[in-house]
């Protein structure tokens, strides 16, 4: 490599740090300063640490700390979306990758086909499949669509196709094991990785969803992190002045701590599967 072609890429990578980094260190100092000082100041100072309780307390006061709700609200979809998912998708992955059954090349191309589809294009039959058995407004409105990971499925399937030998299965089947032990027993153990990384991203795209509830749910009171937040920031002075709750003391910094509120899952389930993610990602890349 040339040092015109090193100087060029340090150049890139420099440009895109700060492209992207500066927005992360906007919002990571936000909370230290009042809001006249980011008005006036200058973009990127460190205030006092004694402002962020202050930007906590201000947004605690929307609603009787409505914000809490919406965060515990966040955890329970979430989870609970993470754990059917892969209750459906490591055994759907499995039987795609070690079972040959009538229907199931139609199968994995029809969850490759959903997999593509944009999530705002299945919005809306999920809605009518909601109400038709009367559960918009519920939580099981956010819960069960979120469930349907065609991804996860085939990131299971990948990894059981690439890392459990059929010589392995046939090994067991001659030792007298049924499929439900070979599933269990050998498969599953092996499946660690996949299971880590359909883990990962299935929280990642439940924490973020925000169409979803926005369509499902009415009540302020079920709302995601995601959704109360554009209730709060529509209703209060943090982006809207001549909003009828702009008497509240909830502006830019309030704002971006909750967007680190929002933030923070996900920033922390990165770094304590971070080993998991990187053996899941490269599983299969290499044979022999």
């Amino acid at each position: 490599m040339t040092a015109l072609s090193r100087g060029a890429r340090a150049l890139f990578l420099l440009g895109a740090a700060v492209f992207f980094g500066l927005p992360l260190l906007w919002l990571l100092l936000a909370p230290t300063r009042t809001a006249d000082d980011l008005t006036t100041g200058s973009p990127l100072g460190f205030g006092a640490l004694g402002n962020v309780g202050d930007a906590w307390s201000h947004l605690m006061s929307y609603n009787d700390g409505e914000i809490t709700l919406w965060i515990g609200n966040s955890v329970i979809y979430a989870a609970a979306s993470v754990v059917l998912a892969l209750l459906l998708c490591v055994p759907a992955g499995y039987a795609l990758a070690k079972h040959d059954f009538a229907g199931r090349r139609a199968l994995l191309t029809l969850s490759i086909v959903t997999m593509i589809l944009p999530p705002a294009a299945l919005v809306l039959p999920l809605y009518l499949e909601m109400s038709a058995v009367g559960l918009t407004g519920t939580v099981w409105a956010v819960i069960l669509p979120l469930s349907f990971y065609p991804f996860g499925v085939y990131l299971a399937f990948l990894h059981f196709q690439a890392n459990l030998p059929d010589s392995l299965l046939d090994a067991g089947r001659v030792d007298g094991a049924s499929e439900l032990r070979l599933f269990w027993s050998v498969g599953l153990p092996l499946a660690r990785p996949a299971i880590a990384l359909i883990a990962f991203f299935g929280f990642v795209r439940c924490w973020t969803d925000f169409f979803l509830p926005f369509v499902m749910l009415s009540d302020d009171r079920t709302f995601t992190l995601q959704l109360g937040l554009m209730s709060l920031l529509q209703s209060t002075g943090a982006v809207n002045n001549s909003s009828g709750f702009a008497d509240l003391d909830i502006h830019q910094s309030e704002a971006a701590l909750a967007g680190l509120v929002a933030c923070a899952p996900l920033m922390i389930g990165f770094v304590l599967a971070q080993r998991f993610l990187r053996t899941g990602l490269l599983a299969g890349a290499e044979k022999g």
